[in-house]
């Protein structure tokens, strides 16, 4: 083929994870503050089928350690957002943040965050997920088209990043911290470890 042809996606969904630097040191602070709130918190229930999930104010009983993980996320933010011109934007993130804890068999329906624009999860601890997929637990991001990419030849796929796939999973793993748009539909896989599957989400909104 002689002529010059390009391969781009019109309408790109992003995802932000990286590992946080200070992650082992930072956890065992997280860790001791969610294990202590969940002996007084009854939780609440929202997309999550069994587990516990926190009030949506740890970052008024997390200490100093929610603090700086909730600035992560907000700099991780405002490093991947820009005016309609492509340049960057000052932007005082509002916020609300929680725990979970999942054991034996929970999980989380899809769903997604309605009235924010960037949400976040962070795995305190992955109860063994990274060591071993075979324990489920991953975060499973919905393809936004719905069943088009494979409802009329899905063995094929488009030559592509990503055009292979429909539907996508991120495991679990320790220190890691995963930023999406807050309209995307996602779940949890269900939990099959015999431990605890700690992690703390959060959403961002203008």
């Amino acid at each position: 083929m002689s002529e010059k042809f390009d391969v781009f996606a019109l309408f790109p969904t992003p995802v932000v994870h990286f590992e946080v630097p200070d992650a082992a040191a930072l956890n065992v602070d997280l860790k001791a503050a969610i294990e202590k709130q969940e002996k007084t918190d009854t939780g609440t229930e929202h997309s999550n089928y069994g587990g516990w999930q926190s009030s949506w104010n740890m970052d008024k009983w997390g200490g100093a350690a929610a603090i700086k993980l909730l600035a992560y996320g907000r700099n991780s933010a405002s490093r991947v957002t820009c005016n309609r011109q492509g340049q960057p934007v000052a932007i005082t993130w509002k916020a609300n943040m929680w725990a979970n804890i999942n054991r034996t068999g929970h999980g989380n329906e899809y769903h997604c965050h309605r009235g924010s624009y960037w949400s976040g999860v962070y795995y305190v601890d992955d109860g063994g997920i990274d060591a071993d997929p075979n324990l489920g637990g991953e975060l499973e991001f919905m393809d936004p088209r719905g069943p088009v990419p494979t409802m009329l030849a899905p063995h094929l796929g488009v030559a592509m990043r990503g055009g292979q796939t429909a539907g996508e999973q991120v495991r679990p793993k320790s220190g890691r911290l995963v930023m999406f748009p807050s309209w995307i539909m996602h779940q949890v896989r269900p939990y099959r470890g015999t431990t605890e599957r700690i992690s703390i989400a959060f959403n961002l909104t203008v």
